[in-house]
């Protein structure tokens, strides 16, 4: 029980940052990325929702983004103990690539602006970034990982991934939902337990 939920917080971390950047690179090589680069783009992608999500848990004085924010960290923390776990059983050693570069060179220009920002607008810009990472993250799991993997571990390790990106989607999405509404997101405890289920 915990390998099969360590193979899902595995996949997930491909899907946290720069899905943008792996759907326009995919469209540069028909190919898509080999087993090693797909783990190198878990691994920086990963380490890329760890990094803002402890940004957040240093700045942020709102409950909800910080429960959030503890939740990245905790997860994506496992996930790439997972990752590097199935890489070694596998014999793959991650690899850079196109994806991985700009996932890390984009995360340079959002760690900046989430250093320069305060209160409110911190937590607005944090989760509305969340946000956009979970929105793109199926599309782009479905239409470029996937069907990349030639393990079939890797590749069932991503299929099991979907369902944990779209809880930390929609949880980020309920915050996202409640700070238009009230201004100041002071969202319920039954509201966060249900985003996290």
């Amino acid at each position: 029980m915990r390998i099969k939920h360590s193979m899902k917080l595995a996949s997930a971390a491909a899907l946290f940052a720069g899905i943008l950047t792996i759907g326009s690179t995919a469209a540069q090589t028909a190919e898509g990325p080999s087993d090693p680069q797909i783990v190198g783009i878990v691994l920086a992608a990963d380490q890329i929702d760890v990094d803002y999500g402890k940004i957040a848990l240093a700045k942020s004085k709102n409950k909800a983004v910080r429960e959030f924010a503890q939740r990245m960290v905790t997860d994506h923390s496992a996930v790439q103990q997972s990752v590097i776990a199935l890489a070694a059983k596998l014999g793959v050693k991650g690899e850079d690539s196109p994806t991985s570069t700009g996932l890390k060179s984009g995360a340079v220009e959002v760690t900046a602006k989430l250093n320069a920002l305060k209160g409110k607008e911190f937590d607005k810009f944090y989760i509305d970034n969340e946000v956009a990472y979970h929105k793109s993250v199926n599309d782009a799991v479905a239409a470029v990982l996937i069907p990349s993997a030639r393990n079939p571990e890797l590749k069932a390790a991503l299929e099991g991934a979907q369902p944990l990106f779209l809880k930390h989607g929609e949880h980020a999405q309920m915050i996202q939902a409640d700070y238009g509404k009230t201004g100041n997101n002071k969202m319920s405890h039954d509201k966060m337990d249900k985003g996290k289920n």
